[in-house]
């Protein structure tokens, strides 16, 4: 009987924790948020991984259809692209900390997790002048560790209400995908990089968003930043 009860305590702790290290809506590694408030039509566009050498493209993109968006930026990637990175912010765009060199964080330190996280900030920092206040967690996982790292770094989590699976599916996949994605409130996760690939293609993500800009549009939705969305204070943009 012991046995057993232990094997169920077990196995519960292990569904709680899968759960608040995948749960869009888990709280249990630090504060996070996956959607926002539903009384105003307006959607927040994501991109991870950026910027990258397709960035421009998608800010050119954005800019036809007055849209803001947030890019969670790598600070590998924004110290190989400063003019990139520099342009999402002057552009009026938001930018958000997606670790330093894009690796998975469970099953790693504290220590290890606070550093990929301080790194982002001081070459985002450093190189845009902002200071994020947004983080999203790599591959969508988080783990112990993230919420006192969060904490010492003013950094609030967000999760996602729709996930494009761009870096995977065809232009048309991505827009069967999340053409009904879009509802007040909505958090739309996209890619502008591919992890830490050089010259990513993403041509996909942008003839995707061709089709559904429009459509979005016509149907009344604003394109928001998160920060926008959740009506919370954003990090000052560079003058």
């Amino acid at each position: 009987m012991v046995l057993e009860v232990l094997g169920a305590a077990g196995l519960a702790a292990a569904g709680v924790t899968a759960y608040g290290v995948r749960g869009r809506s888990a709280q249990l590694f630090g504060p996070s948020v996956w959607k926002g408030p539903v009384h105003r039509r307006a959607i927040a566009l994501t991109f991870d991984d950026g910027p990258s050498e397709s960035t421009p493209d998608l800010l050119s993109l954005l800019y036809d259809y007055g849209a803001r968006a947030t890019f969670f930026q790598c600070g590998h990637h924004v110290r190989r692209l400063p003019r990139v990175a520099v342009r999402c912010a002057s552009d009026g765009h938001e930018i958000g900390n997606h670790t330093d060199t894009h690796p998975a964080l469970y099953l790693r330190s504290s220590q290890f997790i606070y550093d990929q996280l301080e790194r982002a900030q001081q070459a985002i920092a450093d190189t845009c002048g902002v200071t994020p206040t947004l983080v999203r967690p790599t591959f969508g996982a988080r783990w112990f560790g993230l919420r006192p790292a969060q904490k010492r770094l003013n950094l609030l989590g967000v999760m996602w209400t729709s996930l494009a699976r761009d870096w995977r599916l065809s232009a048309e996949g991505i827009t069967a995908r999340m053409e009904t994605s879009a509802h007040p409130g909505a958090i739309l996760c996209f890619h502008d990089g591919r992890e830490l690939t050089h010259h990513p293609n993403i041509e996909s993500t942008l003839e995707s968003l061709r089709l559904l800009l429009p459509k979005w549009a016509e149907a009344g939705y604003e394109f928001v930043t998160v920060s926008e969305l959740l009506n919370r204070p954003a990090a000052p943009r560079p003058e």
